[in-house]
């Protein structure tokens, strides 16, 4: 499941990275809000880099930071956590992610401190690559037919503590 997960998840959560900038553009078309250099910025604290605003630095971060979060989705989807209650939570950790890289290295502050509007815009930016990204990575886990959760619940829906765990395959 791993190794089909790795090919999967930077695969939706590129697909994922694509349509979250196309939602971006359109917001910031809108609204007048300038292009964000904080990707980059962290990139170049992570690595050590001199500072300077490189729009292949920022790309890079975006897409990179993206591609391999959706291994996460693509380990949700694959275990046979699909759906929107799946992405959602999802969106939960691309978030988290996000936070911690831009608290550790300095560039961000905590989401409660920002101003309620940026706040928002970032939230629904992050939810569109979060569901973007499940919708692929469900579809393409659901060609291996339904994961061990699924199984699970098939045998009797709901959480229940008389039945057991699913017979195990594959050795």
């Amino acid at each position: 499941m791993l190794m089909r997960s790795l090919g999967q998840g930077v695969l939706a959560g590129a697909a994922g990275v694509v349509v979250m900038t196309v939602a971006e553009k359109v917001e910031q078309r809108l609204t007048g809000r300038p292009d964000s250099h904080v990707p980059a910025q962290v990139l170049e604290r992570l690595t050590g880099l001199p500072e300077r605003r490189s729009r292949a630095r920022n790309l890079s971060m975006h897409f990179g930071q993206g591609a391999l979060l959706g291994v996460v989705r693509a380990l949700m989807a694959n275990a046979g956590l699909r759906g929107p209650v799946a992405s959602a939570m999802f969106a939960v950790v691309r978030l988290t992610n996000d936070q911690i890289l831009e608290n550790a290295t300095g560039v961000g502050a905590p989401p409660q401190t920002w101003p309620r509007k940026e706040l928002a815009v970032d939230l629904l930016h992050k939810g569109v690559y979060a569901f973007a990204t499940g919708l692929v990575a469900d579809a393409l886990a659901a060609r291996s037919g339904p994961g061990p959760g699924q199984r699970h619940a098939a045998l009797r829906p709901g959480r229940h503590s008389d039945v057991g765990p699913i017979a195990r395959t594959g050795r």
